[in-house]
C-alpha cells in the first residue's frame, strides 16, 4: 500500500513518498540558466564528464525521472554529499533533467496516483520479485517511475548496500542472498521492465509540445467545501504561467485564487495557487494537443487532503464538459446544471427526460429543472450540436454504495510533537444494478458521487474490545476522518497510544430507503522516516 504524509519541513530520504511540489512551481524568475552549465558549477566534483554528447555526465545521464524524481535526487545530494546549489538553479536544473531526460505521457501514465499525491491506494499488478525485493521498502510507483540502463540499475543496488548497510538483515531480505539476487537478477529485471531507452520516449522527445496558454474550464473537489466549478486563466511568465482563477462551489459560494504554473517535460502541469488564502498544490497532466489536463489539487500544507481536478480549454467551439449532479432518480424532478462553453441551441438530457424548467443560462452553464420518465441507463446531454457521452445516468433505484478510498491509511499526530496528523477523505459513489438486475456485477451503473452521513465502528473484535471507535479519531459530515492525538492516553488500556482499526460508514439516502457501504481504515504511528530539508 503506497501511503504518505508529508509534514510541511520535511522530506523524504527513503519510503513510498514523493517530495512536495512546493518549489516546482515557483514564482517568475529571471533567464534561467543553462541546466549543462548547472552540472558542470555543481556536481562534477562527484560526477564526470563522458565526452559522449548523447549521455555527457556520468551517472546523470544514465537515468531519466519525473520532476519529482530528480527533486529527490537533488536533495539526497545536498543532505548527504554537501552539495551546494541556489534555490534559483535548483528551479532551472530540475526543468532541464525532467524535459531532457522524463518520462514518456504513457510510461508515467500508470503510476500518477503517486505523482499527484493520491496514495491512499493498495497497488495492484507489481511483479512478486520486485515487490519483495523493492516494494517491501518503497511504493512500487517509486521504482517504477525511473528508467535506468542495466548498470544504472546495478549501481543502485550497491549504492543501497553502502547508504544502508543493514538492509541485508530486513524482513524479506534476511532469508536470502540479497545483494546477489538484487545485484544479479532484481536489476536485470528492472533494466527489462524499465530501460533508458524506449520507443515511447524517443518518440515523445521528438513530438511537439503544446503553449498551455489561455482560458480553462475546470472542474474540481474540495474537501469540506465540495465539487466546484472555475475558470483559470494561464498567461505567458518567464518561468511557465500566470494564473487567475475564478468559480463557485455547488452551493453557490464563491472562490478565488492566483499563483503560478510551470510545465515539465511538456505535459506535467505543476502549480501553486493560494485560493481563499489557503496555498493549494496542482499536479495534471495535459494531452498531447493541450486541450485537456487532468489530475488533482490538495493543501500544500496536507497533502493527504485533496480531490480530483480537470481542466478544458476554451478553444473557441461549443463544449459540454460535466453535468452536476450526474445522476436523475426515475419520477423524481431535480435540479441539473450543464457545465461547458459557448452554449449556445436547444438543450437537451438525453431520451425520456423532460426539461420542466430552464431556471438559469449563459454561455458557460444551464441551471434546468429536469424531470426522468424513461428507462435506467447513461445519457449523453447536448446543447445544439455538442453533447458529453454518458454525461448523465438515470437510476430508478440504488442497490449499492461504494466508499472511496476503500483503503485508508491515517496517522496519530500533534499533542506537542513535531509530526502533525494525517487526515484522509472519504466520499461515496452510488451504482444502480444494471441491466442485469443484480448488484455487485461488471453491469452496475455507476451513477456518481452521492450525499453521505459518516460514521465509524470497530473494524473487528479485537478493535472493538480495545475501544478502538472511542480513541482513534472521528469522521466529520463531509467525510473528513481525524486521527486521534499522539502519545500514551491514559485512558486507554496500559496507556497505549491512540492507533486503531476502524470501519468508515457512509449511508445514502435513496427516497424511503437507505443504503449504506463500508471502507477501511487504519489508524498508524507518526511517520518518523521524513527529514527536514526545503
Amino acid at each position: 500500500m503506497a501511503l504518505t504524509k508529508q509534514n510541511k519541513k520535511r522530506v523524504p530520504l527513503v519510503g513510498p513518498a514523493l517530495a512536495l511540489v512546493a518549489v516546482l512551481a515557483a514564482p517568475a524568475m529571471a533567464a534561467q540558466p543553462d541546466g549543462e552549465t548547472i552540472i558542470r558549477n555543481n556536481c562534477l566534483a562527484c560526477h564526470s564528464e563522458t565526452g559522449d554528447k548523447a549521455a555527457p555526465f556520468s551517472r546523470i545521464s544514465e537515468q531519466r525521472k519525473t520532476p519529482e524524481g530528480w527533486r529527490m535526487t537533488i536533495n539526497r545530494m545536498q543532505a548527504l554529499r554537501g552539495a551546494k546549489i541556489s534555490p534559483e538553479d535548483k528551479r532551472a536544473l530540475i526543468q532541464y533533467l525532467a524535459d531532457n531526460q522524463g518520462l514518456a505521457p504513457t510510461e508515467a501514465e500508470p503510476y500518477r496516483y503517486l505523482l499527484e499525491q493520491d496514495t491512499n491506494r493498495v497497488e495492484e499488478g507489481i511483479d512478486e520479485g520486485l515487490g519483495q525485493m523493492c516494494a517491501r521498502c518503497h511504493s512500487g510507483a517509486r521504482f517504477s517511475l525511473q528508467r535506468r540502463s542495466e548498470d544504472e540499475w546495478k549501481r543502485l543496488v550497491d549504492f543501497h548496500m553502502g547508504q544502508f548497510p543493514t538492509i541485508e538483515f530486513h524482513s524479506l531480505a534476511r532469508d536470502r542472498a540479497w545483494y546477489d539476487i538484487a545485484k544479479n537478477e532484481t536489476a536485470v529485471e528492472l533494466g527489462k521492465n524499465f530501460p533508458l531507452i524506449t520507443p515511447q520516449w524517443n518518440s515523445w522527445k521528438t513530438a511537439p509540445k503544446a503553449d498551455l496558454t489561455g482560458r480553462w474550464r475546470v472542474l474540481g473537489f474540495v474537501p469540506g467545501k465540495g465539487q466546484f466549478d472555475a475558470w483559470m486563466n494561464a498567461a505567458k511568465s518567464e518561468s511557465g504561467y500566470q494564473l487567475q482563477l475564478e468559480g463557485q462551489y455547488a452551493d453557490g459560494s464563491k472562490l478565488s485564487g492566483s499563483g503560478n504554473a510551470r510545465v515539465y517535460t511538456g505535459y506535467e502541469w505543476r502549480a501553486a495557487l493560494t485560493i481563499d488564502g489557503v496555498k493549494m498544490r496542482q499536479v495534471m497532466a495535459a494531452d498531447a494537443k493541450g486541450g485537456e489536463m487532468a489530475g488533482r489539487m490538495f493543501p500544500a500544507a496536507e497533502r493527504a487532503i485533496g480531490g480530483e481536478l480537470r481542466a478544458v480549454r476554451d478553444q473557441g467551439e461549443a463544449e459540454v464538459i460535466a453535468v452536476m449532479p450526474s445522476l436523475l432518480r426515475q419520477g423524481e424532478s431535480a435540479e441539473l446544471t450543464i457545465l461547458g462553453q459557448h452554449l449556445e441551441g436547444d438543450v437537451s438530457l438525453g431520451e425520456g427526460i423532460e426539461i420542466e424548467k430552464v431556471l438559469e443560462r449563459d454561455d458557460d452553464s444551464i441551471r434546468v429543472l429536469a424531470r426522468a420518465t424513461g428507462s435506467e441507463g447513461a445519457r449523453s446531454p447536448s446543447v445544439g450540436s455538442a453533447s458529453l457521452e454518458g454525461g448523465l445516468s438515470v437510476y430508478q433505484t440504488l442497490a449499492r454504495v461504494e466508499v472511496v478510498p476503500a483503503n485508508a491509511l491515517t496517522r496519530i499526530g500533534g499533542n506537542g510533537g513535531e509530526m502533525e496528523k494525517v487526515r484522509a477523505v472519504y466520499r461515496a459513489v452510488g451504482y444502480s444494478a444494471g441491466a442485469d438486475g443484480k448488484a455487485g456485477t461488471e453491469d452496475d451503473l455507476r451513477l456518481g458521487y452521492m450525499p453521505a452521513t459518516w460514521s465509524i465502528k470497530p473494524a473487528d473484535e479485537v478493535a472493538a474490545h480495545d475501544k478502538d471507535e472511542d480513541f482513534a479519531g472521528s469522521i466529520d459530515a463531509h467525510g473528513i476522518f481525524t486521527p486521534g492525538d499522539a502519545g500514551p492516553n491514559p485512558a486507554r488500556k496500559m496507556s497505549a497510544n491512540n492507533v486503531g482499526r476502524l470501519t468508515v460508514i457512509a449511508s445514502v439516502n435513496d427516497g424511503d430507503a437507505q443504503v449504506r457501504g463500508e471502507g477501511s481504515m487504519l489508524v498508524s504511528v507518526p511517520d518518523f522516516v521524513r527529514r527536514v530539508l526545503d
